[in-house]
């Protein structure tokens, strides 16, 4: 007999689930453990996607596994973004996509609202002039 039939050769198990989700698996720990971090001391956590190195079918596997909430939303400014809730609250998923039709980011946020959606102080004080400029117009005559 020859030595390499004798020689114990470590082989490793892989379960089902390790199998399945390949690269995803790490970033669905890290998201729980941001989750949890957003829960217990309100950190905000933001998983730039585009530099996680995927495997074959690793991104749809993270989407679907992620799944769909009640919350999306879509943004036109340079490019269309898209916000939608997982099926796990807190957290989402963000795309951005240049004029081209290239996406250009593509993220998962932990937080109670993604920045995108949080009003812009600058944009508020816009509204409020505008806002009042209307109701000074109504008041003189003008229809609402």
């Amino acid at each position: 007999m020859n030595a390499l039939n004798t020689t114990p050769v470590p082989i490793e198990k892989f379960t089902a689930v390790e199998h399945r989700f390949g690269n995803t698996l790490p970033l669905l720990h890290e998201i729980s453990h941001a989750l949890h971090r957003l829960q217990v001391e309100g950190t905000v956590t933001t998983l730039d996607l585009n530099a996680v190195p995927f495997g074959p079918g690793d991104e749809r596997q993270l989407v679907d596994f992620l799944g769909r909430g009640e919350v999306s939303a879509k943004l036109e400014a340079m490019g269309d973004s898209h916000i939608r809730e997982s099926r796990y609250s807190g957290v989402w998923i963000v795309e951005h996509w240049n004029t081209s039709g290239e996406r250009v980011a593509f993220q998962i946020e932990i937080t109670k609202l993604p920045a995108l959606l949080e009003a812009q102080q600058e944009d508020i004080a816009e509204s409020l002039l505008m806002l009042q400029a209307a109701l000074e117009n109504a008041r003189n005559g003008a229809s609402v």
